[in-house]
């Protein structure tokens, strides 16, 4: 690929206690990112070269000018430098308000870049969710935060893989509040987000999509629940009276079998661990975090800040890898246009 025509990928650091500094060094030390795209760490050039440090790498880090584009070479690290850490008092591992605080900014400034054409897609890294609330941002993950920051857009949560994706109608809610807060519209507008970014972003044309039932063997005609049959075959039914291809309900224990078997392209999922404990089975190390309904394309490691590996240079760059390529892959599916940094 021609370098004019390799996306601007916004990587963000994530919060800088944590894993995310190294897993983005690690990944960017790797050639084949640089084939993709030319990636562009937002977060802080200090701690980016401790993490090259840790990490035992030959990589340069530089602070890009501004009004400059990154290069995107390999043995180069790009940084828009958004914070300016004092390295004396901030050790990885230990969680910190000011930790927080910078996270949230990368957070907000990749989302800007990609609101304006600036980035043609924003690859998160992880942030501690606890320490994101400390800092004042009332949020329980990035998922909502985006949402917020893009004025309040819909969104889905998408897990994918090369064997399995998986999306949540409800996602960071206590298992016990998961019936009450689940409707058909909710899953209605889960399918039709999704399959609209299957064809957008990913290349497939009527992409099957199949929901999962909420209660064992689909509810047993009513005898395990009556979820399956008063609001997720309705939900179903009416979907695919507005033209998507989903199907269902099916008993959850034996439809991620069949999804990972090349049945179904997705599983519309009722609550968060339905979906993320048999995906993390398949892709733990190598599993993407996909905002689905954003006005940019968003992916994102799928682990957390991991704060026992940080600063010990051996926490997996894996996943890191696979949202890197997966961004740069849905940025070409979507035809975006590269925009020139220098022309802002």
């Amino acid at each position: 690929m021609p370098k004019r025509e390799r996306p601007i990928l916004g990587v963000t650091m994530g919060d800088p206690a944590g894993v995310g500094p190294e897993v983005i060094a690690r990944a960017l030390a790797d050639s084949r990112v640089h084939d993709w795209s030319r990636p562009l760490v937002l977060g802080d050039a200090g701690a980016m070269a401790q993490a090259v440090r840790i990490c035992g790498l030959d990589l340069e880090v530089r602070a890009l000018p501004p009004g400059r584009e990154p290069e995107g070479r390999t043995g180069l690290i790009e940084v828009l430098p958004l914070s300016d850490l004092d390295l004396d008092e901030f050790t990885p591992g230990r969680p910190s308000l000011a930790g927080g605080r910078a996270a949230a900014k990368y957070i907000e400034a990749g989302a800007a870049m990609a609101l304006d054409g600036r980035i043609q897609a924003l690859v998160t890294g992880p942030i501690s969710k606890e320490a994101l609330n400390r800092a004042g941002y009332d949020f329980p993950g990035h998922t909502e935060m985006l949402a917020g920051l893009t004025g309040g857009a819909r969104v889905v949560m998408m897990l994918a893989g090369a064997r399995l994706r998986v999306v949540l109608v409800t996602i960071h809610a206590a298992y016990a509040e998961v019936p009450r807060l689940l409707t058909g519209d909710k899953i209605i507008a889960t399918a039709a987000i999704t399959q609209a970014a299957l064809e957008k972003y990913f290349g497939l044309t009527r992409p099957r999509l199949a929901a999962a039932a909420l209660n064992p063997h689909a509810g047993e005609g009513g005898l395990f629940g009556k979820e399956e049959t008063e609001i997720i075959a309705p939900a179903v039914a009416e979907a695919q009276a507005r033209g998507l291809n989903l199907s269902g309900p099916y008993p959850a224990d034996t439809l991620f079998f069949r999804a990972a078997a090349g049945e179904f392209d997705a599983v519309v999922c009722m609550y968060h661990d339905q979906g993320l404990i048999p995906f993390k089975l398949l892709h733990f190390r190598d599993g993407v975090n996909v905002t689905l309904g954003l006005p940019f394309i968003r992916t994102s490691v799928d682990h957390g800040t991991a704060f026992d590996l940080a600063g010990t240079g051996r926490a997996d760059p894996g996943s890191m890898l696979a949202a890197l390529k997966m961004a740069a892959d849905m940025a070409a599916h979507s035809n975006q246009p590269v925009h020139d940094l220098s022309r802002s």
